[in-house]
């Protein structure tokens, strides 16, 4: 298959692009050492209308596809704003995609116009310290007295829960062993993080210092019925139309990381010289470059088909997950490759390798691990027995 711009793409690609040129390498490098949250690159995006990309034009969107959001987030993190830059921002184009199906006409009104203006920010708080990916086996409760909900539980690896207004929330209302299916009982909310009730505490990490990441303890938080999006129990099911686009644009991300480490290590190349040549001239240094280029924009065409079978409203969950599969394992050995391309100079921060090094190793483990990923493709494209 073949992938081309049209003429839109194109220019929603050269637009943000120019708004990333605004955040250079020294921002990013400021923000990778002190961490603090890239507010100012948030405010640009919201001015310029690109929070709200593939949200619905009701609500202040532009109506677009998650093809347009891939093409979006990949210029981002290929900017050289990596996985600090694009995770600032792409909570807003999958996260409230439940908000979107489920949602009622209040609720999208009062709940996206907020987001996608940039007056409010949101985190996604589903993942809990004991269940990992067995999200069916979530503890957090919701209790229903009167016209409210109260909320007891924790959260782990919140994303952006430090910054955030809201959250996306999904905790079980009825219990396991009273359900008929463990996806049942689970039910979604959309409300305000209330620090009264809430305690954020940040997890130290390896790397995307500027977005946190974070434990959430829940103590008797209210929450209104108003804030919770579609019926009492189907929570889980309305997960699912995030997730999908959640690996397309994280897989696009991969890409843009991987691509802005490419360039980094070819021009360091042909200007790095050794022995009287460019070190560039050297089979040692081409071949892994060369090999590297090739397996990320092959890892890129199976993002944008997936992309393009979402957009169609065609089944893509196997595309999607080979998508992330493929651009995560691309971007850690295009980043890896680039270091070393640097030699010692690839350890120092100056150069910024290093960085996409490790924020490439994030986005290998997140949202969900290779081997989860592996599991699926293997049951879902080749009929294997589930194992798990």
């Amino acid at each position: 298959m073949t992938y081309r711009y049209t003429e839109a793409q194109q220019e929603i690609r050269d637009t943000v692009l120019r708004i990333c040129a605004d955040f250079d390498d020294e921002y990013w490098l400021e923000k990778d050492r002190n961490g603090g949250f890239p507010h100012d690159l948030h405010k640009a995006l919201a001015d310029g209308g690109w929070l709200g990309i593939a949200m619905p034009e009701e609500v202040g969107g532009a109506g677009l596809g998650i093809t347009e959001a891939a093409i979006m987030m990949q210029a981002i993190a290929e900017s050289g704003g990596g996985a600090s830059g694009a995770s600032a921002i792409h909570m807003n184009i999958f996260g409230l995609n439940p908000v979107v199906k489920f949602g009622t006409p209040e609720q999208k009104q009062r709940m996206l116009v907020p987001l996608l203006k940039g007056r409010e920010k949101a985190c996604f708080a589903v993942t809990e310290p004991t269940t990992g990916l067995d999200t069916t086996k979530l503890k957090t409760r919701a209790i229903r007295q009167g016209d409210r909900y109260v909320v007891h539980g924790q959260k782990v690896w919140i994303s952006t829960a430090q910054v955030a207004h809201k959250m996306l929330l999904l905790a079980r209302t009825t219990p396991l062993e009273e359900v008929t299916k463990p996806t049942e009982g689970l039910t979604l909310f959309y409300t305000t993080l209330d620090r009264t009730f809430v305690d954020v505490r940040e997890i130290e990490k390896m790397g995307r210092k500027a977005v946190d990441s974070n434990e959430v303890f829940i103590d008797g938080l209210p929450v209104p019925a108003e804030d919770m999006i579609g019926k009492e129990g189907q929570g889980f099911r309305q997960i699912l139309h995030g997730l999908n686009p959640e690996r397309i644009l994280v897989a696009a991300e991969c890409v843009g990381i991987a691509r802005n480490a490419i360039k980094r290590a070819s021009e360091y190349a042909k200007e790095r010289y050794v022995f009287g040549r460019p070190i560039g001239q050297n089979q040692g240094i081409q071949h892994p470059l060369a090999k590297a280029w090739a397996r990320v924009e092959s890892a890129n065409l199976m993002v944008m088909h997936a992309a393009a079978l979402y957009d169609a409203g065609e089944p893509c969950g196997v595309e999607a997950n080979a998508a992330k599969l493929l651009a995560a394992e691309a971007a850690v050995e295009a980043t890896q490759t680039a270091q070393m391309t640097f030699g010692g100079f690839g350890y120092a921060k100056e150069y910024h390798v290093e960085r996409l090094v490790r924020e490439a190793l994030l986005f290998h483990i997140v949202p969900v691990t290779p081997h989860m990923l592996m599991s699926f493709i293997a049951e879902k494209a080749l009929g294997l027995p589930k194992s798990y």
